[in-house]
């Protein structure tokens, strides 16, 4: 996954070192070396992350976090604190300052790397629902929700995995500081269970269990609908990152070492449970709204009207951001021979499924719509041409390989998609120029024969076997 990082830090050495350790890794990196210039590179070069050194002259680290922050237009950028500061209380105030994390100095690689790629598959996914929320207000059916702080974290119900009696104690009667439903659990059985039966605002996992692997519930967690969501906070041995870059890796936002630090422990909770708060208001507010203004009656996915609102902005995001966005356009082949053949009761039938599959066999944040008849489109931000050729492709034989099951006598029939594939993000770019370079490719991709993907600038047609 590549990411935009922005490194501040006053001392020269310490900025090339990791700059180069992140575009080893291929990150792009740009850099300031004090306060005043971070905060003028974040509203210029709106960065996937920043990686925050705390002691500089004039302004430091915490202050920078805070205005970052403070503005509405910056405060969903991940914030990671690099310093040589290394106690609880320190922190404990980049925490509360805003800070995602505190990395100390010397920064191990494996905990850098895995935080920085946890935040931003994070930040993507916010971004998604803050620029869907904002055509939302701009078509008129959505209030904005507020910020992030403005969430409160009091109340949460939270779930505790932990084997040790004096660790859960200590845990516990933290967290109960805050909120007045923690509940425990010294298996992962038992804690899965709890938490597929009640609705959780964040789980604990404890990875020092005597017989157990607590990545284990971390991974449960993470493959069920219900629980998709929760925050997971580990608790882990101090210098275990091995383990906690496979934590992050399968899905858990945020860890703490032990032995644990309170008040430490009540800022990560509460950034995690506000978090949570804020993601849901936005989803919520947003489908609520939404429902019926922007969506297509029939197959349920984003109608025309959406598309027209989103796309420019989508676009004006990429190209600001230096990122490409790619569009799928298909439709479905031959659909007026289905319609005369079995009826437009089946027609509707194929076009539901159609709109299905390709809604489960795309990332959480790309995007379907029906623009009208049998014509669809995919929208697939941070996407490039390669990219979006493979979706393409596995979209197409996802349709095409499996049989229709419809309700004429006949059972079942085939169905087969055209697609046209374009990529924009360039200066000069326009949401109907990539929209008609799509459609151009999906005429190339019909007199090709159908049933194949076709990119623009058209190449040679990626056919059915």
């Amino acid at each position: 996954m590549s990411a935009r990082v922005l490194v501040v830090d006053d001392v020269l050495p310490n900025v090339k070192l990791l700059a180069a350790k992140l575009t080893r890794e291929y990150f792009n990196v740009i850099t300031a070396s004090n306060g005043p210039e971070a905060l003028e590179m974040v509203r210029r070069e709106s960065p996937d992350i920043v990686l925050l050194d705390v002691m500089m002259p004039g302004m430091d680290g915490f202050e920078v976090c805070e205005k970052i922050r403070s503005n509405p237009a910056t405060m969903h950028i991940p914030v990671v604190m690099v310093t040589a500061l290394s106690d609880g209380a320190d922190r404990v105030r980049g925490l509360e300052a805003g800070a995602d994390d505190f990395l100390t100095k010397p920064v191990n690689d494996i905990a850098l790397f895995a935080r920085v790629r946890s935040l931003v598959r994070l930040k993507m996914m916010m971004d998604e629902w803050r620029l869907r929320e904002t055509t939302s207000g701009q078509l008129g059916v959505l209030e904005p929700t507020g910020t992030l702080n403005s969430e409160s974290f009091e109340g949460a119900r939270v779930l505790v995995l932990e084997d040790s009696l004096l660790d859960l104690g200590r845990v516990a009667e933290t967290l109960k500081r805050d909120h007045g439903h923690v509940m425990s659990a010294d298996t992962c059985a038992a804690a899965l269970e709890r938490a597929l039966g009640d609705d959780l605002d964040l789980v604990v996992i404890s990875l020092t269990l005597m017989n157990e692997d607590g990545l284990r519930l971390c991974s449960q967690l993470r493959s069920h609908e219900r629980t998709r969501q929760v925050p997971i906070l580990l608790m882990v041995e101090e210098g275990d990152l091995n383990r906690v870059a496979k934590g992050l890796e399968l899905g858990a936002n945020d860890y703490i070492s032990k032995p644990i630090d309170r008040n430490e422990l009540l800022a990560r909770a509460r950034t995690q449970i506000r978090r949570k708060r804020y993601q849901e208001r936005l989803r919520a507010n947003y489908e609520q709204s939404l429902s019926m203004a922007l969506t297509d009656s029939l197959t349920g996915v984003f109608n025309r009207r959406y598309i027209n609102a989103h796309l420019p902005r989508l676009l004006e995001r990429a190209i600001d951001n230096h990122k490409p966005v790619a569009i799928l356009l298909f439709d479905i082949d031959h659909f007026k021979v289905v319609n005369d053949s079995y009826g437009h009761i089946v027609g509707d039938e194929v076009l539901k499924e159609v709109s299905s599959r390709a809604s489960r066999n795309l990332r959480t944040f790309d995007l379907v719509a029906r623009l009208g008849g049998e014509e669809f489109v995919v929208i697939l931000p941070d996407t490039d041409a390669d990219a979006a050729l493979t979706v393409a492709e596995r979209l197409r034989t996802r349709i095409a390989d499996t049989l229709f099951k419809v309700s004429a006598d006949v059972g079942e029939i085939p169905v087969t998609v055209s697609i046209g594939v374009a990529v924009g993000g360039r200066l000069g770019d326009t949401a109907e120029g990539l929209i008609r370079r799509a459609d151009e490719a999906l005429y190339e991709a019909k007199r090709a024969g159908r049933n194949c993907t076709v990119a623009d600038p058209p190449a040679s047609a990626l056919m059915a076997p």
